[in-house]
């Protein structure tokens, strides 16, 4: 049944939305960048970010590297939390020159399972952060998980409304076939979904997934 469900919401929202395009991003250190950067702000300040970074000539492993905080972090600046996020995009890299030469093909070898707690170790890099990584920068099949995720499943009668990350990501992963373009697409449209319908104040009206059982208790935002 379950199964059944987070098939038809797929079909509905690709329906209604369409391909998404995901993740925006012209090399896989770029998608790294963007999925740490993200974090607790919108995506077109990260763009503005990105921008920066590569107005300044600076958007390379070995550039980032050797670039000084302060500076990476005043680049980033319309990212927010700017400070801390220069740390955490400084983590990522010194951990990838401290363990794998400063090379992320050398990372395409790694068992995903390992990988996963490899990046999970790294200081600032959260499951969210983690699973964006493999799956947009690294095509591994590992469905990502956010708040759009939880409040749709949640008031869909999918799953309880304390349930955890790992129980929201096995959710999908159980009862979906393992593929990374399906996982990709899916992750994007519930962000759209999310952004345009389903907020904690929920617009139902005219939404894609309308016409399926659903619940606006408070409780599910």
């Amino acid at each position: 049944m379950t199964c059944e469900v987070l098939t038809e919401i797929y079909r509905l929202l690709y329906d209604a939305f369409g391909p998404q395009h995901w993740w925006p991003g012209e090399t896989r250190f770029e998608i790294i960048t963007g999925a740490i950067l993200t974090q607790n702000t919108s995506w077109a300040n990260v763009e503005k970010a990105i921008t920066n970074l590569k107005s300044a000539d600076c958007l390379t492993l070995e550039k980032l590297h050797h670039l000084d905080p302060a500076q990476l972090a005043e680049l980033i600046r319309p990212a927010g939390y700017y400070n801390i996020k220069a740390k955490r995009l400084k983590n990522f890299i010194d951990w990838l020159f401290d363990n794998y030469d400063g090379e992320l093909a050398n990372l395409e070898t790694i068992d995903t399972d390992r990988l996963r707690e490899e990046l999970l170790e790294i200081k600032g890099v959260g499951r969210e952060t983690a699973d964006s990584i493999l799956l947009y920068a690294f095509e591994r099949p590992i469905f990502v998980v956010d708040a759009y995720t939880a409040r749709i499943v949640c008031r869909h009668g999918l799953i309880a409304h304390d349930a955890d990350y790992e129980q929201l990501r096995e959710l999908f992963e159980s009862n979906l076939p393992t593929d990374t373009q399906l996982y990709n697409e899916y992750h994007a449209l519930l962000v759209k979904l999310g952004k345009e319908f389903c907020k904690p104040k929920a617009r139902c009206t005219d939404c894609p997934l309308e016409k399926l059982p659903h619940t606006l208790d408070t409780k599910y935002l």
